[in-house]
């Protein structure tokens, strides 16, 4: 018995498939009772399923990061990608922290110098590669190191105050502007309860 090898097909008014042509009117029939295309993406869909192809698929979601509002289809490319709270590492440290404070975090971190352990320069973190790609292991006696950049500036410089003097201060500082605020609270709260005992 032989069987005809290209059947001819028709295309669905509904959802816009192939059907073999014998089994377009059958097939019309089922599609558009029980089918519908899904207005946001153009899927078809059990009908008894849209809510929940639209509740699962593009329902706005909020990022539990950042709390932008989005499709939940996009909302893991968001958090993956784009979300400015999403937890990134610093290239220089390996510190993680939130994708938005990179940039600022990287500025100062990468600015950080390390000892070149063959030219025994101090090298920044963010050159660092270059470096290690053009180092030959040997000191170069004509360029300064900013080692000795960096000595020849602090001579130079007026003198800073000791951290441990500034920190010293700062406590100080501290202790006398809460002790007034605790002493200006006291008063407060006691004309307070005389005004209330009054009337």
């Amino acid at each position: 018995m032989a069987v005809a090898s290209e059947e001819t097909t028709s295309i669905c008014s509904h959802c816009d498939r192939a059907i073999p042509s014998s089994n377009i009117d059958l097939h019309f029939a089922h599609c558009s009772r029980n089918l519908e295309r899904c207005k946001i993406c153009g899927d078809m869909v059990p009908k008894k399923h849209a809510e929940e192809h639209f509740l699962n698929t593009h329902a706005p979601v909020s990022c539990s990061l950042c709390n932008e509002t989005m499709q939940r289809d996009i909302l893991p490319i968001h958090k993956g990608e784009n979300c400015s709270q999403r937890i990134v590492t610093c290239e220089f440290c390996e510190f993680p922290l939130p994708a938005i404070d990179l940039a600022e975090h990287q500025e100062v971190c990468g600015n950080r110098t390390e000892l070149c352990p063959l030219c025994s320069r101090y090298i920044r973190l963010r050159e660092r590669y270059n470096h290690e790609t053009r180092c030959t292991g040997v000191l170069d006696h004509n360029t300064e190191s900013s080692r000795d950049t960096r000595e020849a500036e602090r001579e130079q410089a007026p003198r800073r105050r000791d951290r441990h003097e500034f920190s010293q201060r700062r406590l100080l500082l501290t202790i006398a502007i809460t002790g007034i605020a605790v002493l200006l609270g006291s008063l407060f709260f006691r004309r307070k309860a005389e005004d209330t005992q009054v009337h």
